[in-house]
């Protein structure tokens, strides 16, 4: 099945202007086992951490220390969990005084390689803005540690490396970020991470069957036609015996071969005249408005892939004029089956693109048949019937007459002869109205069941396809901070600025209109365009540097840069609004106000055991904006005597013990 060119198809499905589509995937991390063991906590703690969600891995592996499961490992990534994403100043007071009482425990811990990553990351913390004799000595420890370790101490503590250390790693750093930014073919991956997970298959059940009460009509029909046939010929039998024989024989075989040819005929044309019928239905149902407007969107849906899924001979057009009326009716049919709260239409694309190509692969195997021509009957079908019929009705009315001639019993000839008419045709009707159901069933319940193995052939398909394509929380985590890395480098290259010129940084992320977001549950929304705005600051002021880009393939529109003073940033505000999200405010002295949505409303798209604040703080992180807030409203209060209070230097400094 080729998915190429329906990836592209996307549908607004959000009341919001500018969200395409939002998307929530289920956590390939099972964070809701029943009382995990603290080891288990530690791991999926490490797994957040390494994912870009540091709050929750704080809880998790500080749930793990307390109950018991502590180690130098353990302590490592708790640390990094406490300071990633935040500059030493953005932790509480009660933060401060549990690292600083964890300084004191490393000396407890068994001497390996943890134990000595342990003591370089309290090292790195320790000496913003020392001497740097003192940095060349922390960055030759650092260096010693194994590649993941340094990785991992330069990652997750990117706010608290002092302007030393940074820049003798930053060429390290940047060729890193070149080297894996298009990693793992992220061009041709990154689409899957914003497509729904598929919903399952479905197909329209065979319809209830009257066979029951047919049958149950047709047993006493029968026997009273039965009844009055015999009677009928046994009056003939005793007026004239040869002729009664020879007319009982002709009915016989003139009714077999009529029942024969004739329930093909009747069967047929109830079968043509339920086709209109559903057509008109579908065609109606669909041209009808609906309250939410799915069944809209689910014509519009399959008048995409028709157009895009066309056989050899045909522009789309033709194709679209050719099917439409196949078109109505599975439109139709799937409006019906998934139209649910909730379900949105691109969770069924899978399956109006399947039923698109299926159609088309079945014009061109010969096999797409118009029911008009499928259930036609024959001429000659026709015509045997009706000889039939007529000679079976020609054998009767002998009947009739030779009992009549004998003139024994007239009322009885009379009556057995209008009963013999009434129940034959009541018999006819209820037989034909038995095996027409009967055969209607057999035939609705192969071809749902040949529906039924086709769409779930297509479903497991596209499922498997979308799960070896999807990138993990890891992958789009290193993408984006690849991403961030050269989006700064490039900022300090224009400025001619290296990192001991600058007093701090802050980048926020936030999602750039129009676009998609997708996330998996308990994790922070990723977004398929990003705006960057990141703050240098320096002695003589702010630098601010914007920027949007497509993160498929990390195309940046054109810069913005401003630059301006301590006293020129007046105020700072931010605005949670119900519905709507946060909204953040720099009103400088010299210029209007700029407002920035930091981050969108997601609070109907909550899975049931998700809780809507943990979530607004996992995205405000993830997004930069504590710390982007903090430091500018500092800046903000203080005007340029931030810059005292800021000092790395008046920072309680931590000596592990040996």
């Amino acid at each position: 099945m080729n998915y190429s060119d329906g990836s592209a198809h996307n549908a607004a499905t959000d009341s919001t202007v500018g969200i395409q589509a939002s998307t929530v995937h289920n956590a390939t991390v099972n964070i809701g086992e029943q009382s995990p063991s603290p080891r288990r906590k530690y791991e999926i703690g490490v797994r957040f951490l390494k994912d870009g969600v540091p709050s929750r891995a704080r809880g998790l592996i500080g749930e793990a220390i307390v109950s018991g499961y502590d180690n130098a490992e353990v302590r490592f990534h708790w640390v990094l969990a406490m300071l990633s994403k935040r500059a030493y100043q953005d932790l509480d007071a009660e933060e401060r005084e549990q690292l600083q009482r964890a300084a004191g425990l490393v000396r407890t811990y068994a001497d390996g390689e943890w134990k000595d990553a342990l003591r370089v990351a309290y090292e790195v913390l320790a000496i913003q803005g020392n001497a740097d004799g003192e940095t060349a000595r922390v960055l030759k420890r650092l260096r010693d540690l194994s590649q993941r370790q340094r990785d991992a101490i330069v990652h997750h503590l990117d706010l608290v490396l002092g302007g030393g250390l940074r820049d003798s790693l930053w060429a390290e750093s940047h060729e890193r970020a070149e080297s894996a930014r298009f990693g793992n073919d992220r061009v041709h991956r990154v689409w899957a991470y914003f497509e729904p997970d598929p919903i399952g298959p479905r197909a329209a059940p065979p319809r209830p069957s009257a066979v029951g009460a047919a049958s149950a009509n047709l047993t006493v029909r029968a026997g009273l036609f039965a009844v009055a046939a015999g009677v009928l010929w046994v009056s003939a039998v005793v007026a004239n015996p040869a002729t009664a024989v020879v007319a009982l024989l002709v009915a016989v075989g003139a009714g077999l071969t009529a029942a024969r040819f004739g329930q093909r005929w009747w069967y047929r044309e109830q079968r043509l005249k339920a086709k209109a019928s559903e057509d008109q239905a579908s065609s109606t149902g669909v041209s009808a408005p609906t309250s939410d407007g799915f069944t809209d969107r689910v014509r519009h849906s399959f008048d995409h892939y028709f157009s895009v899924r066309v056989p050899h001979g045909f522009d789309a057009h033709q194709w679209l004029d050719r099917t439409a009326d196949i078109r109505h009716s599975l439109a139709a049919e799937i409006a019906f089956l998934y139209r649910e709260s909730r379900i949105k239409v691109d969770r069924v694309n899978w399956l109006i693109r399947y039923l698109a190509e299926d159609t088309r692969d079945r014009y061109n195997r010969n096999a797409l048949v118009d029911p008009g021509q499928q259930y036609r009957t024959p001429g000659a079908t026709k015509a045997v019937c009706v000889v039939a019929l007529t000679a079976l009705g020609i054998a009767a009315v002998t009947l009739f007459g030779t009992a009549a001639a004998g003139g024994s019993n007239i009322p009885l000839t009379l009556l057995s002869a209008a009963g013999t008419a009434w129940a034959g045709h009541a018999t006819a009707v209820s037989w034909l109205s038995a095996n027409g159901d009967r055969r209607w069933l057999v035939e609705e319940t192969q071809e749902y069941h040949r529906r039924m193995t086709g769409r779930q052939a297509a479903y497991q398909d596209w499922k498997s396809f979308l799960d070896t394509t999807r990138p993990s929380e890891l992958e789009m985590e290193t993408w984006l901070d690849c991403d961030k890395t050269l989006f700064v480098d490039e900022a300090l290259r224009h400025y001619q600025l290296s990192w001991r010129n600058l007093i701090t940084h802050t980048i926020l992320m936030t999602p750039a209109r129009p676009y998609k977001r997708a996330r998996v549950k308990g994790g922070p929304w990723r977004y398929s365009r990003y705006s960057f705005r990141l703050f240098l600051v320096t002695h003589d002021g702010v630098r601010e540097v914007g920027t949007e880009f497509d993160f498929t393939d990390a195309k940046r529109d054109s810069e913005q840069r401003s630059n301006y003073r301590f006293e020129a940033l007046s105020s700072v505000q931010v605005t949670e609004r119900q519905r709507v999200g946060y909204d953040l405010e720099l009103i400088l002295t010299n210029g209007p106000a700029r407002n920035i949505r930091v981050k969108d409303d997601d609070t109907h798209q909550l899975a049931p055991d998700e809780n809507a604040r943990e979530l607004a703080d996992i995205n405000l992180n993830a997004a930069g904006f504590v710390h982007t807030f903090r430091l500018l409203e500092g800046i903000a209060a203080d005007g340029k005597g931030w810059i005292e209070r800021n000092k790395a230097n008046n920072q309680p400094p931590f000596f592990p013990a040996d």
